[in-house]
Order: structure tokens, then sequence, then C-alpha cells
């Protein structure tokens, strides 16, 4: 009798354990909770992290940061200047072009599932779910962010579904840049007669209107044709195993 209730109950856990795996009406309150209270936990941790710093390490950290405030100044003046140029440009040539992307930092809170490393619930204040966003990690291009549930889901780059459009090579060659849920990324649908080779660097070409041009992807490691197409294989760049920040791309004009 007690091997019976035994092997009801297994039956009994595999079947609520399946109907949460699959079932995204009980997915998402559980979501919900769990996301609410690893965010709590991240303000509390950050918090007391914080405060250990400024008081044990204020000193040295006043003077680290001075020093990259000196250099961001001097880069940022060097952007301003560029920036002016542009507009100047624009202005002399009676242009209505725009270029004023909005990028915010965000923070991760947790894989989406266990195993899966290219996927990651993000905390996203005033999110819309229904746009895809760009996710960067400095100047490198990380991967997008998708709705779930209506929660931001990142998806990064060697994820199967991340996709943005790329150029490749010196000559632009367009392409569509995606994941393959192995260590290098996929570029199809780069036409024919572009002359693409090994070492060849690959950067967002902004025409999916996630990405800003110019955000470096990754290099070329081969090519191959098919069906008058070429197909390259791409190392990225970004490769980072511990992913706590990006910066979101939240309109790029």
């Amino acid at each position: 009798m007690n091997k019976e209730r035994f092997s009801y109950f297994i039956v009994a856990i595999a079947l609520l354990v399946g109907a949460f795996f699959y079932s995204t009406t009980l997915q998402s309150p559980l979501i919900s909770s769990l996301n609410f209270i690893k965010t709590s936990y991240h303000n509390t941790t950050h918090y007391i992290s914080d405060s250990i710093d400024s008081y044990f390490f204020q000193a040295d950290e006043i003077k680290r940061l001075k020093k990259k405030l000196l250099k961001y100044e001097n880069n940022h003046l060097v952007m301003q200047e560029l920036a002016n140029e542009v507009s100047d440009m624009y202005q002399k040539n009676n242009s209505s072009l725009k270029s004023n992307p909005k990028v915010e930092l965000v923070r991760t809170i947790s894989y989406e599932k266990f195993g899966n490393t290219n996927r990651l619930w993000i905390e996203v204040p005033e999110y819309n779910n229904s746009k895809i966003y760009a996710l960067t990690y400095k100047e490198l291009v990380a991967g997008i962010i998708i709705n779930k549930n209506n929660k931001a889901l990142a998806l990064l780059n060697r994820d199967i579904k991340s996709a943005y459009a790329v150029y490749v090579g010196d000559d632009d060659a367009p392409g569509i840049a995606h994941g393959n849920n192995q260590e290098t990324l996929i570029v199809n649908f780069i036409p024919a007669w572009f002359d693409i080779k090994k070492g060849d660097e690959v950067i967002s070409s902004g025409l999916d209107n996630i990405f800003i041009k110019g955000l470096k992807v990754g290099k070329v490691l081969s090519v191959t044709s098919s069906q008058g197409y070429q197909n390259a294989i791409i190392e990225p760049y970004y490769k980072s195993k511990d992913p706590s920040y990006f910066h979101m791309i939240r309109s790029v004009r």
C-alpha cells in the first residue's frame, strides 16, 4: 500500500511540474513572484556592497572615479564636436534626418531556465511589450530583448531566435545575423556578388530599426554559398560568462 501511495505521489508531482513547465497561465504569477524576490535581493545586496565600499574604500574609489571622469569628459567633448559637425552638415543640406538614440542601463534578474545561458530575464522600467529592443555590452552587440508573458526577456547572440540586420566586410554586404545555440553565429542572405572572406568584420547595419549602425558583432570564420546567397559563420565579440548589466537601446532615432 505504501508503494502504491508513493507511486501516486511521484505521478502527481510529475504532472504538477509538467503543468508549470508548459502552461503560461501557471508560469506567469510564479515568474512574477520569483523575479520580485530576486530583484529585491539584488537591490539589498547592492546597497550593502555600496555601503561597505563607501566606508572602507571611499578614498581610493574617489581617485579612480576622478581619473575616469577626466577620460569621459575628454571623450564627451570629442563626441560633442562630431555631433555638432553632423548637425551643421544636416542644416547646410536642409536635411530632416536626426540621430538621437535613447540608451539606458538595465540589470539582469536571472536566467529564464536552468541550463540555458542564452536567455535572461531583464529588469526594464516602463517596458513596452510590443517592441523589440537592442541589447549591447559596451560597444558590442549582445542580443535583443523581446516580450514573454509581458516581461522583458533577453535573447543573447547565441540564441537561435536572436536575429538582427548586419553589414559584412568593407563593402557593407547586407545580411541577417542569428544564433545557432553554439559558440558561433550565422549570417544568412548575403548577396552572392559581394566578396566575403575570412577575417571580415561584421557590424550592425541599423536597417532593422533596432540597433544603431556600426556596433561590433564579430569576425567571419568561413563562408559558404547556397541558392544564390552566401552564408557566413561568425565568431562573436561578446562572450560574457557572467552577465549582470547591459545597455538597452530604447529608440534609434
